[in-house]
């Protein structure tokens, strides 16, 4: 196995690294983003993009400029340094722009537009706070005493709640589609503002939750919502480009 480190007369080669890179979990997300960037650059030679001399020349500009390597004996050394070679380095400009350029054909702005028309109601989002009890019985009488004096909600929190929200009143804040359990998200975005919700059982059973809607969002396409698309499509795309490859760990 090739070293990577030494330490004195300890040795620390590829195999120990990949085996810490899987215990600490970092693995599998190295992998993943290698396959993507991969898939990319393929798919962009695919689909034939052009890349200029004039870009590639730019671009490693760039990165000297970044890293302060201004003179060409810095970036020497500096290459010398990781063992990489100046065929090394301009394949990995290259790819870069080849990723770049391709992921710009995708999610474009009719692309989000359409999709956004398709799918609005996915990007509705409402705003809400909660209060989490230990016990269903008096999560039920906390419901009880709302329902009569429902603007009480936050000192209740406070003085009540098991969460770290309490400080705040109980108020989550805004929240999308996909942020909250299944079954509340059914009903907590079918409610109307001022509406109580629950409640609701813990994932461990452990504590029971109460819900308020505080106000309600139709979708938008803002910005937030756009860049969200904007990443949908891309890995929808991703999905479709690795169902047409042959793709096994080691």
């Amino acid at each position: 196995m090739t070293a990577i480190v030494r330490i004195d007369d300890e040795v620390v080669d590829v195999g120990e690294f990949i085996r810490l890179l899987k215990l600490n979990g970092q693995f599998d997300g190295l992998i993943e983003q290698l396959v993507r960037d991969k898939l990319t650059v393929r798919a962009a030679k695919k689909a034939r993009i052009e890349l200029t001399a004039d870009e590639i020349q730019t671009r490693a500009d760039q990165f000297r400029r970044i890293r302060g390597l201004h003179r060409a004996a810095d970036m020497n050394n500096y290459l010398d340094a990781l063992n990489v070679s100046l065929d090394e380095f301009e394949v990995f400009i290259t790819d870069t722009l080849y990723q770049e350029k391709m992921l710009e054909n995708v999610g474009t702005q009719p692309a989000i537009e359409e999709y956004f028309q398709l799918n609005s109601p996915k990007f509705d989002s409402i705003e809400v706070s909660h209060i989490v009890l230990d016990t269903e019985g008096s999560a039920k009488e906390m419901i009880s005493y709302l329902s009569d004096d429902p603007d009480s909600f936050a000192d209740m929190a406070r003085e009540h709640s098991l969460a770290d929200t309490r400080e705040s009143g109980g108020v989550i804040g805004r929240v999308m589609r996909g942020q909250l359990k299944p079954d509340i998200e059914a009903k907590v975005f079918n409610a109307a503002p001022g509406d109580l919700l629950g409640p609701f059982v813990s994932a461990d059973g452990s504590a029971y939750e109460i819900f308020a809607v505080t106000a309600t969002y139709p979708a938008t396409l803002d910005e937030d919502v756009t860049a969200e698309i904007r990443r949908l499509l891309r890995e929808e795309w991703l999905l479709a480009r690795a169902q047409e490859h042959v793709i096994e760990a080691r």
